[in-house]
């Protein structure tokens, strides 16, 4: 329709108000395989007008052909107060407070939205061949005019299908779930049943990432707690304490590994045994006493204060019977105490020593970037800051698991709401060309602002009280009714992790030296350097995806060959 501009993407552009967005590449058009979703945008700017009355309302219309199903949302933009430090590199879209698309809020069938009508929007297309489907699908998207009836632009979109499921992700990838944001945010009391529903509903959808381990609060997690200051109890763990002597039920922990079965979550973390940032202190504990439940230990507890190791002795030879019979030991990660630097490695030492002997046999992870706390034998298995990946390799360590949070802002990938999509989805194939096995993220759902003083309306406050880059706290937003919403950078993760299942089937079938020369024809994907180009993670799928349905030879010509096409 006259005076409007419609421009179809793919799922690496995010499309800014004020710039024409990156047209998709028919070379480079969605291609999923059975099962896997995929998605591309249609970009629309309306006509200059002095008001709405002349543009109205629009609706978006979905259609499929083909074994597939398709959802349309739109993508909304969100004020970010903090895009990035100022300080950082260049790769950012922007670098100034503002609004920047993030949300996607599901579009109902019958709904109409007022298109933005000073710059461009989008609407998002996410497609998903059947589990068995064999033939490509075609998605028509109509986007109509609400008061005319007139379609004002008409798309279908080829979906290539490749007739195979991929693998199941190889690596271990948490992403922290709050469940006390999720209570605190929907105003639930804590384990009711709306609780219990809300909380299904969001482990449900952490699936969507390919997340197969969640954060399990045994006890109330000490993580990003000011000192002093303490969050919702969302302790699973029932204690009763009699005269020095203490008795657990576990019938709430037990629930909640059934739901984590019945979702699709393979493993679960414990809560740190001590507090953040020095493993200062021990967590808080709610404890029945009399007719009473109180709080136990917390801030005022040492570490090492010997009633707290008293009070270990009973609940970790408990804890890990029940956890064996229940779950499987070898599906249970322990942690000491979250972030420690070179400061805290004589704290983090006297608290490692208050349990080692309890946790003896079992994996025990903790997130950190300090090398000598790896080389004087204090962490066995660490989960190392992205910045940190090259010095530990340097040092003559093995790959080891990996995280980024708000520090990591300099050459590596991160999810801010600021940086572009590439940049995010890029952590796929650096994990599997690094052969890292685990990747661990703090802000899944932290609605709360820094240190969790206060909750945060994450639709108005995407940088938890401006502390941390907009994106960092959280992937998926509270929606209406308990219903997570996803974020641009929630469908990155997932095709990042899509990518490294895709990376993982080739390896397979062509071997490994072929994966990651195709790889190094487009930048190598160390941990420290993302494409800039957005098509070179497009051009590798391309090219994997060609060489698995032609079960080509591994050899260099193939490989120079197939790398070269666009």
């Amino acid at each position: 329709m006259a005076g409007w501009s419609f421009v179809v993407s793919d799922a690496l552009e995010k499309v800014l108000p004020e710039t024409e967005p990156r047209a998709l590449d028919p070379r480079l058009g969605p291609t999923a395989f059975a099962g896997e979703t995929v998605a591309f945008q249609v970009a629309l700017r309306p006509p200059a007008s002095r008001s709405l009355t002349p543009v109205g309302r629009v609706r978006a219309e979905v259609s499929v052909s083909g074994p597939a199903t398709a959802r349309a949302f739109r993508v909304e933009l969100v004020p970010v107060s903090l895009p990035a430090f100022p300080v950082h590199d260049d790769g950012y879209l922007r670098d100034a407070p503002g609004l920047y698309p993030d949300l996607l809020r599901p579009i109902e069938p019958g709904e109409s939205f007022v298109p933005l009508l000073a710059g461009w929007s989008s609407v998002w297309i996410e497609v998903t061949p059947q589990p068995d489907a064999d033939r490509d699908a075609a998605v028509t998207v109509v986007l109509r005019s609400e008061s005319t009836g007139e379609p004002l632009f008409e798309h279908t979109q080829r979906v290539e299908v490749v007739a195979e499921r991929l693998p199941e992700l190889g690596i271990v990838h948490t992403e922290w779930l709050h469940a006390d944001a999720l209570a605190d945010h929907y105003r639930v009391e804590v384990f009711s049943p709306e609780h219990w529903r809300i909380l299904e509903a969001f482990l449900a959808e952490s699936r969507g990432i390919g997340m197969n381990t969640v954060l399990t609060p045994v006890w109330t997690p000490p993580i990003d707690t000011a000192v002093g200051h303490y969050r919702t109890p969302v302790q699973l763990l029932d204690i009763e304490e009699r005269d020095g002597r203490y008795t657990f039920g576990f019938e709430r922990l037990e629930r909640w590994l059934e739901l984590c079965s019945t979702v699709g979550i393979r493993n679960v973390e414990l809560p740190h045994f001590f507090t953040q940032w020095g493993a200062a202190s021990s967590p808080a504990f709610r404890v029945l006493s009399g007719d009473v439940v109180r709080r136990r230990f917390g801030w005022d507890t040492p570490a090492d204060a010997p009633e707290y190791r008293a009070f270990l002795e009973q609940l970790v030879p408990a804890l890990r019977r029940f956890l064996d019979d229940a779950w499987g030991l070898d599906r249970v990660f322990f942690h000491i105490s979250d972030e420690p630097t070179a400061a805290d490695r004589a704290g983090y030492r006297r608290a490692r020593e208050v349990v080692a002997d309890l946790l003896e046999g079992c994996t025990v992870i903790d997130a950190l970037s300090d090398v000598e706390l790896v080389r004087s034998g204090l962490v066995d298995d660490p989960v190392v800051a992205s910045d940190a990946v090259r010095t530990f390799a340097d040092a003559g360590f093995p790959p080891p698991w990996v995280y980024y949070c708000v520090t990591q802002q300099d050459a590596v990938s991160n999810r801010f709401i600021a940086q572009p999509t590439a940049r995010t989805r890029a952590i796929g194939a650096q994990l599997f060309a690094g052969g890292h096995p685990g990747f661990l993220h703090w802000g899944l759902s932290f609605y709360y602002d820094q240190h969790s003083r206060r909750l945060i309306d994450p639709f108005a406050d995407t940088s938890a009280g401006g502390a941390y880059p907009g994106g960092d706290p959280f992937l998926l937003y509270p929606g209406d009714g308990g219903r997570p919403w996803r974020s641009i950078r929630f469908r990155a993760i997932a095709d990042a992790m899509d990518d490294h299942r895709t990376l993982t089937l080739a390896e397979q079938r062509l071997g490994r030296e072929v994966v990651i020369r195709v790889l190094d024809a487009e930048g190598g994907w160390p941990m420290d350097h993302w494409p800039r180009d957005p098509e070179a993670i497009l051009r590798v799928r391309r090219t994997l995806i060609d060489a698995l349905r032609a079960d080509a030879p591994a050899d260099q010509a193939f490989v120079n060959a197939a790398a070269s096409r666009p």
